[in-house]
């Protein structure tokens, strides 16, 4: 009898993560302590390196196609870019008028005289234009040789001509087929049979965006490996073809969060996919993915190990990534998996195709370092330590070494025969022929698998990208390789060498905290390790465990206060979290008065001497993190993600205004001016300001308010959103204990119309800062201007009305990321939140489905469980508020998508997300703040009209463009008035200093928060002036 699976077996695994984000510099001189190759194995290596790249160079055949559009259109030079801009958008933009913008910006803008003749590839040179304009390698037109730019200014004045169109069209076809071995699997076993090639077949596909994707791609899969398997004569996965499956095609959540999903709805996929292969006994390989995956793709390779219905099978295998940190570690656990379970494992090392998303997304949350090397010294030398643990693991593992790298081929082959261990090397289609070539002639018969992508143009594009990332850059092996202008001992130059002279990580790529360099960059959690999710759950329980008590809190004391209400958990409105009481007129008075007293000591401490506290401030939040976290779940309705990226906002804005108070507060700033005078400009604090805070952003706004008030020099009365004062009195608390005199920051909870009307009139405030409602501010605005007395500086940040306009040249995938994310990111509750989605006529259809997909896929549940997507918008009468509106949906426009609701909703104040097709651009008159998204289909013949239509609604937050065609982008920014535009991505989480936030017209006064000029309304200016001539002269003009 089988046991049943249970995930705590294959928990262990999650114990990997411990090295995910090891330091650099210490893993490196780790691997340096054990260097699988002696001095005289090194030399011997070193040499038979650079005899195969002398090999390679002096052949016939010489490089592939692919290889020769790599090293003319290398990623560093405007050419390639246009070139791989092209090949990723035109095949799949359906109308013409969008395809001749297209082509006409990516050929028009780059020089492409510079390339003509350049390489001896026809492929390339056959002829650069020859083939760009006639879709045929054939020789360049005679113009085009002796007056280049008058034949691209004919040329592309022609575009609009369909003949010109298609050839441009049919020439990156011709391109997009040299990257894959066959449009269908039977195609590419044709072709590979007829050609005499050893493959595992990649069918192209990006990962599942919905359950829909997933399914198509699970037929996909077992078609291609039917397919394979009938072919394949019973000759075994060493002999025959195989297939690689990538797992995030499979699962439109695979991801560590939702791993009872994985188990539910992932694992049943990969099974039967398993089974076929076994069942034909060919290879079956899941390929790397992102560093998160990774523990989770081990979990599923164990319990794939143990299945008994795979019987005897040995085609089982998974691929590795050597550019990982942990990679010595995964291969001797899964040398471990395949002793224990009985079953032989195959796998591929590979360098790794993922390694500046890697950089990226640690940089964006703030991780404490990266889980790969920043150097390709290091990356090579890992792959060399990697390779020798395999090849001791043997009988158990099959290695299959994934290279175009003359030394590490050179250094594996002798690794493997010195051992008599049986291996296989692997190359990317239409790459590294010459080289294994090479190798078959210096050595012998080799082993070679092809890596060959089977699919469709449109899918193409993801795995181009990748190949030319990985490829393309000037310093590759692969640029280098057959460049006769750089010395073949340089091209297989011993990595081990290079990384003892130079063991530190990449100079240019500091670690995630200090990548600002005049700042620290704010430390994040990571969810997706197992060490991460256990602390939430630890400080989760703390809290529910205290009664939580926020009122007016004056010189560090809390006081009574007066109406008492209860604070609830908006997910379950019978979990009273704690308690808070409204700041009386009487209190209010005291606090003006005791942080003007303070105030003017604390402006004379200059930015130098306040910067401290607030980077204090910084530390002292991230410290609390995983309370902070947890509270924000529990009062504001908040996820994790969204948690963890508020504390860490709060701690930039903290960090960034230190940093601009030491700027700008310093001392006095000389000016220019006459002979005989000093001029000078100096910036001091106004008094006490009043901070006004929004419930959307209880910890993130209100700290930030606080913080810019306090860099500036002066005192602060911070009275939070009604509904969220417990994480307010949290911040506050902690503001005292990070050093700051409990005078300088009072907390006055309470109303708007009580407490925040007291604020705004009373003579002792020097001025106000408000985000919130367009309404709100109007009112305080007014209220302002009547006060008797000085004028008050207002600055406000109010709502918006926010577009994101997509042209068919957008890739459908990215755009759905991005749109799901901006819609209904922090249950669409943010001032920067999309609200009309203006989708092209041409592609709206497919676009409206692959939402509905999407949205279909997350989560709409408790926000304090990793894996909730979306949680409750924050009460009842903000929930009924868009209940009304979608009865006006209901009535006058169309319901696209509607979340399903979980069971138990009613007990809070969850909302599901809606997906609604409005009838014309000027449908809604102002924001709708929740999560609901707005679909408008344009003409792009329109676009000044529809465009015009929401500009003139007067707001001006944040513009969202997706679009390969820059051109359009600045066309939409000209027409649409927004403080912040964002370019193929999402149009939520602006990072301080990175992107400055902050609207005009009806959305905000500015100056921006988080960026440079920040601090000026905050602050007064003092010009000085002092004639020094009438003491004596100007000694600086007397001593010329």
């Amino acid at each position: 009898m089988t046991t049943a699976f249970s995930p705590s077996s294959v928990a262990h695994w999650d114990t990997l993560d411990e090295g995910k984000f090891a330091d650099e510099t210490a893993t490196v001189r780790g691997l340096l302590g054990r260097i699988p190759l002696d001095g005289d194995e090194r030399g011997e290596v070193l040499a038979s390196a650079t005899d195969l790249v002398e090999r390679a160079r002096a052949s016939v055949k010489k490089q592939g196609v692919v290889e020769s559009f790599l090293q003319e259109f290398s990623l560093g030079t405007r050419e390639g870019l246009a070139l791989m801009c092209l090949a990723e958008a035109l095949l799949r933009t359906p109308d013409e008028e969008t395809r001749d913008r297209l082509i006409a910006e990516k050929i028009g803008s780059a020089d492409w005289a510079s390339h003509l003749g350049q390489s001896d590839s026809l492929f390339v040179n056959a002829s650069t234009w020859g083939l760009m304009l006639t879709g045929k390698l054939v020789d360049v037109d005679e113009e085009a040789r002796t007056d280049l730019p008058g034949f691209l200014k004919r040329i592309v004045g022609r575009l609009g001509e369909p003949v010109i169109r298609e050839a441009v069209a049919a020439a990156v076809r011709i391109m997009g087929e040299q990257f894959v071995v066959g449009r269908t699997i039977e195609a590419a076993l044709k072709r590979s049979n007829k050609e005499g090639w050893l493959c595992s077949f990649d069918m192209l596909g990006e990962g599942a965006r919905t359950a829909h994707d997933a399914e198509r791609y699970e037929k996909i899969y077992a078609d291609a490996i039917e397919a394979v398997g009938k072919t394949a004569k019973g000759q075994g996965p060493e002999v025959g073809h195989g297939v690689s499956v990538k797992l995030s095609a499979l699962s439109p959540r695979y991801e560590a969060t939702h791993e009872h999903r994985v188990w539910d709805e992932l694992y049943p996929r990969v099974l039967r996919l398993a089974k076929i292969a076994a069942k034909y006994d060919i290879n079956f390989t899941m390929d790397a993915e992102e560093a998160d995956r990774l523990a989770l793709s081990l979990k599923l390779l164990d319990r794939l190990a143990r299945e008994p219905d795979l019987g005897e099978w040995k085609g089982l295998g998974l691929a590795v990534q050597a550019y990982q940190k942990r990679c010595p570690e995964v291969i001797r656990r899964v040398a471990d998996l395949a002793k224990d379970s009985g079953r032989r494992l195959m796998v591929r090392l590979v360098k790794g195709a993922y390694w500046d998303t890697e950089i990226k997304r640690a940089q964006i949350f703030g991780r404490t370092d990266y889980p790969v090397f920043t150097t390709k010294a290091a990356t090579d030398l890992n792959y060399l330590v990697c390779a020798r643990l395999m090849i001791e693991a043997a009988p158990h593992i099959y290695s299959q070494f994934a290279t175009h790298n003359a030394h590490s081929l050179a250094a594996v082959y002798k690794m493997a025969t010195d051992r008599g261990v049986k291996i296989e090397f692997q190359r990317l289609h239409g790459m590294g022929e010459a080289l294994y070539d090479s190798a078959k002639a210096a050595f012998g018969p080799v082993t070679v698998r092809a890596y060959a992508p089977v699919g469709g143009h449109e899918d193409l594009l993801p795995y181009l990208v990748r190949r030319l990332l990985e490829n393309g850059a000037n310093s590759s092996f692969v640029h280098a390789l057959l460049d006769e202008r750089v010395p073949a001992a340089m091209v297989a130059a011993d990595p081990i060498s290079a990384v003892e002279a130079h063991p530190d990580r990449h100079a240019k790529i500091p670690t995630p905290k200090d990548m600002y360099m005049d700042r620290q960059n704010s430390l994040g959690r990571d969810y997706s390790q197992a060490a991460d999710r256990e602390r939430h759950v630890l400080a989760l329980e703390k809290v529910d465990s205290e009664k939580l008590t926020s009122g007016p809190l004056i010189g560090g004391k809390l006081k009574a206060g007066t109406n008492p209400q209860d604070v609830t958990n908006p997910f379950d409105r019978s979990q009273v979290l704690g308690h808070v009481s409204e700041a009386t007129e009487a209190d209010i008075d005291a606090a003006v008065n005791a942080a003007g007293n303070a105030q003017l000591a604390w402006d004379r401490k200059g930015g130098s001497g306040r910067a401290p506290v607030l980077r204090a401030m910084a530390d002292a939040l991230e410290h609390d993190i995983d309370r902070l976290v947890a509270l924000l779940s529990r009062e504001a309705g908040k996820t994790l993600n969204d948690g963890v990226a508020e504390v860490r906002e709060a701690a930039d804005f903290c960090r960034y205004y230190a940093m601009l108070a030491e700027r700008d507060f310093g001392g006095r700033e000389e000016l220019k001016g006459p002979v005989g005078e000093i001029n000078q400009l100096v910036l001091h604090g106004r008094g006490v300001f009043a901070c006004i805070s929004p419930w959307n952003f209880p910890l993130a706004i209100f700290t930030g308010q606080i913080a810019a008030a306090l860099a500036a020099g002066n005192a602060v009365l911070a009275k939070p959103a009604e509904q969220t004062p417990l994480i307010a009195a949290e911040a506050v608390r902690l503001y005292h204990k990070a050093g700051l005199n409990a005078d300088l920051l009072a907390l006055v909870p309470g109303r708007g119309e009580t407490v925040g009307a007291k604020l705004v009139s009373h003579p002792g405030i020097d001025g106000v800062a408000f985000t919130g409602g367009t309404d709100t501010a109007a009112a305080i605005n007014r209220s302002i201007a009547a006060r008797p007395g000085q004028i008050i500086p207002f600055i406000a940040e109010t709502g918006g009305l926010n577009g994101m306009f997509v042209d068919t040249t957008a890739l459908k995938e990215q755009v759905i990321d991005d749109v799901i994310l901006s819609a209904f990111g922090s249950a669409g509750q943010r001032c920067s939140a999309l609200r009309i989605l203006y989708a092209p006529k041409d592609s709206a259809d497919a676009l409206i489905e692959g939402l509905k997909g999407a949205l279909a896929a997350q989560v709409l549940a408790d926000p304090t469980d990793p894996a909730t997507d979306i949680g409750p918008v924050i009460d009842a009468e903000s929930r009924a508020n868009l209940e009304a509106h979608i009865e006006r949906l209901k009535k006058e426009a169309k319901i696209v998508a509607r979340a399903a609701m979980p069971e138990g909703a009613d007990k809070g104040d969850l909302f599901a997300p809606t997906i609604a097709e409005i009838p014309t651009p000027d449908f809604l008159e102002r924001e709708v703040f929740g999560p609901i998204l707005h679909v408008y289909r344009y003409d792009p013949a329109d676009l000044k009209t529809v465009a015009g239509k929401l500009a003139a609604r007067g707001y001006g937050l944040t513009l969202g463009v997706h679009s390969r065609i820059e051109a359009f982008a600045e066309e939409v920014i000209r027409l649409v008035p927004a403080g912040n535009v964002y370019i193929n991505r999402s149009i939520t989480g602006a990072v301080v200093g990175v992107q400055p936030f902050g609207g005009e017209g009806l959305s905000g006064t500015g100056p921006k928060a988080g960026g440079p000029n920040s601090l000026i309304r905050y602050a007064a200016e003092k010009a000085i002036s002092n004639n020094i001539s009438a003491q004596g002269g100007d000694p600086a003009l007397l001593n010329l």
